[in-house]
């Protein structure tokens, strides 16, 4: 049988080691497609990015309170669907996340029940076995009109700024609020039912990691109910 592969061996300059070169070239052929089809199924397995929207989890899972602690003695109980806080005593009282976030976007819903006043705080710490935070802003929640819901207060500090006085009455005081908080390193963006209340940019923040807490003010009247809670965590660690 004719051997039409001569003169393309011959053009080449193989001589009659050529069989032997092409057994070694074969070998290294079939080397290069195992690499590829390891290369195929390791990128197989690799995590897929997040499409956006698919990225928020669930802080809150509805039934029970998994994935937080409370801090002090205030009453924080699951009903309906909804985390329940009721100031039990006249002291501080929180309910902390136990993870810890850098970067995040929160989304979550609250109604005030009472004449109290609550926050969300982030990068925040207690001082062991008390209620006394010792690092931690907080985005502000109080119902009555005027009294700055989605400003920034931080320990240590007080004030850090307040809406734009023609927004305080965005609040829905008998309703289910809607607010989505974002913080970016040391700059803090808080919306009220849609409305952006404060972007805030601090030229000196104190901490930058901590739990988020969910607070209950001192003074006995604290009512609050929280639900929908949504993280994006953005943090970035070694």
């Amino acid at each position: 049988m004719r051997n039409y592969f001569a003169p393309f061996r011959s053009r080449l300059g193989l001589s009659r080691f050529g069989n032997t070169f092409l057994n070694r070239d074969r070998k290294g052929f079939g080397a290069w497609i195992g690499l590829l089809l390891i290369g195929a199924t390791l990128a197989a397995q690799a995590p897929k990015p997040k499409a956006p929207g698919e990225d928020w989890v669930p802080l809150f899972n509805g039934q029970d309170l998994t994935g937080w602690v409370k801090i002090g003695n205030e009453k924080w109980d699951v009903e309906g669907g909804t985390i329940h806080g009721v100031a039990a005593t006249k002291d501080y009282g929180y309910l902390r996340t136990e993870k810890n976030f850098k970067d995040f976007h929160l989304s979550l819903r609250f109604k005030c029940e009472g004449d109290g006043n609550s926050g969300v705080f982030f990068h925040a710490e207690f001082k062991p076995g008390t209620a006394e935070v010792v690092q931690g802003p907080q985005f502000e929640i109080d119902c009555n009109i005027g009294h700055h819901t989605a400003g920034i207060y931080d320990v240590g500090r007080q004030w850090l700024i307040w809406p734009a006085p023609e927004n305080e009455t965005v609040l829905r005081a008998d309703d289910w609020n809607e607010y989505l908080l974002k913080v970016e390193g040391n700059r803090y963006v808080a919306r009220l039912n849609g409305i952006q209340m404060v972007d805030y940019t601090d030229p000196k923040p104190f901490g930058s990691d901590g739990g988020i807490a969910l607070q209950l003010h001192s003074g006995g009247h604290g009512n609050f109910r929280f639900k929908d809670i949504l993280i994006r965590d953005l943090s970035k660690r070694p």
